[in-house]
């Protein structure tokens, strides 16, 4: 470890930040990062070869415009090590398998651990896993010296979520020392149960935490000093931007319109019936059943005051009736019990979102505050769904906003 006995707090601390400014909000960083990936993986696939599975595909042509310079341009050639607490169609995961390929994009060696997988084959780890060895990220396992060794030769090591805390401890063991220097802790939850010593007691001595809001920071600050005693490391809040495909969609009308049309015609929802939605995997804490409690409220008060507004459907990206958790059929049983499951359409987890995007009219999110370029892509309106009724200037943000909007589209269809 002697490279990193003189400069290295200083250089680490350079490379969080900048880590951390590519992962901002910002939508220009956003484009140059992304505009960079075509003219960078062509020679990516000449560097890795031999390191790991690349791509196969046929070779990119030469841009010969100038492409701006990657803000991970200083990650080049660093080893960094991704740990998730499982790989699935869920925010946490695929947020960190994006993160691993924008470092690919640079140059960067990246390996994934995924510390909790089933006993039997599962499909779609299986599909991401071979994603990630396309794209030239090397997957390696949670447990033994393998993983030891890529913890230690890792210039960084990303954990992502605060229950992957509990593998540094069984694996690491007398290593560990070595390895939480180098640590950056992505944390997304905020419910009480992940608030244990067994998940979080090394955060005091890792590089930095990174979470998505400002409510959350403050919110494990606190509750982290007053629980259990420990204090948090440096941490910085990075709001989450739009990705390429997203932003391509909503500039393209034409590919708009098709979308919309196609995923309409599969939920059988006309043209001019006004579609609400939530994107996000089915789970206690996500929303879903506030959703589903404002969009029952809003069709009784249609029916109530007569109202002249366009037939109302709902639809819920995120399903997995596969798992069989309590929680979606809970959902299910309230939709049947509302009588109103001829309006309320469930949709399986996905990675394409945008269709629904496209054929969404007002785009829901369960959030604490307010990041309006996130999610108005190509909605018409975002309504906020907010458990904390004190998130700041949004207080009080709740169930009434369904309603609200359905008087508002009453009021300008009669004008």
């Amino acid at each position: 470890m002697a490279k990193h006995s003189v400069g290295w707090p200083l250089l680490q601390k350079r490379w969080l930040l900048g880590l951390l400014i590519m992962l901002s909000i910002s939508t220009v960083i956003a484009f140059f990062i992304r505009s960079a990936f075509d003219s960078c993986d062509r020679h990516l696939e000449e560097v890795a070869q031999g390191s790991a599975r690349s791509s196969g595909n046929a070779p990119v042509p030469v841009n010969t415009k100038a492409t701006p310079p990657s803000p991970l341009s200083f990650m080049r050639s660093k080893r960094v090590l991704l740990v998730s607490h499982e790989l699935s169609l869920s925010g946490g995961p695929l947020l960190l398998m994006e993160l691993a390929f924008l470092l690919r994009s640079v140059g960067a060696g990246v390996s994934w651990i995924t510390i909790q997988k089933p006993l039997q084959t599962d499909g779609v780890i299986y599909n991401l896993e071979e994603k990630m060895l396309v794209r030239g990220v090397q997957v390696i396992s949670a447990k033994g010296q393998e993983a030891i060794d890529a913890s230690l030769k890792a210039d960084l090591v990303v954990l992502n979520t605060a229950v992957a805390g509990k593998w540094l401890d069984p694996v690491l063991k007398e290593n560990l020392s070595r390895v939480l220097p180098k640590v950056l802790w992505w944390i997304h939850e905020m419910r009480g149960h992940y608030f244990k010593l067994d998940f979080v007691k090394h955060l005091p001595l890792v590089a930095g935490a990174m979470i998505d809001s400002h409510v959350t920071a403050d919110y494990w600050k606190n509750r982290t000093q007053v629980r259990l005693g420990i204090k948090m490391p440096e941490t910085y809040v990075v709001h989450l931007g739009n990705s390429k495909e997203l932003m391509e969609v909503a500039e393209d009308s034409v590919a708009n319109r098709v979308l919309r049309e196609h995923i309409r015609e599969s939920l059988q929802v006309r043209d001019e019936d006004l579609l609400f939605g939530i994107i996000n995997s089915v789970s206690r804490g996500k929303g879903q059943d506030l959703f589903l409690r404002s969009f029952y409220e809003a069709l009784q008060l249609i029916q109530d005051k007569k109202l002249q507004v366009p037939s109302v459907h709902a639809v819920i990206v995120g399903s997995d009736m596969g798992a069989q958790t309590k929680f979606e059929t809970e959902l299910r049983s309230y939709v049947m019990q509302k009588k109103i499951q001829h309006r309320v359409h469930f949709v399986n987890k996905t990675l394409t979102v945008a269709p629904y995007l496209a054929a969404i009219d007002v785009l829901v999110q369960n959030s604490q505050v307010l990041h309006p370029i996130r999610c108005l892509i190509n909605c018409n309106v975002c309504l906020y769904l907010s458990r904390n009724k004190n998130a700041g200037p949004f207080k009080g943000l709740h169930v009434m906003l369904f309603t609200e909007l359905v008087l508002f589209i009453e009021t300008v269809q009669k004008q």
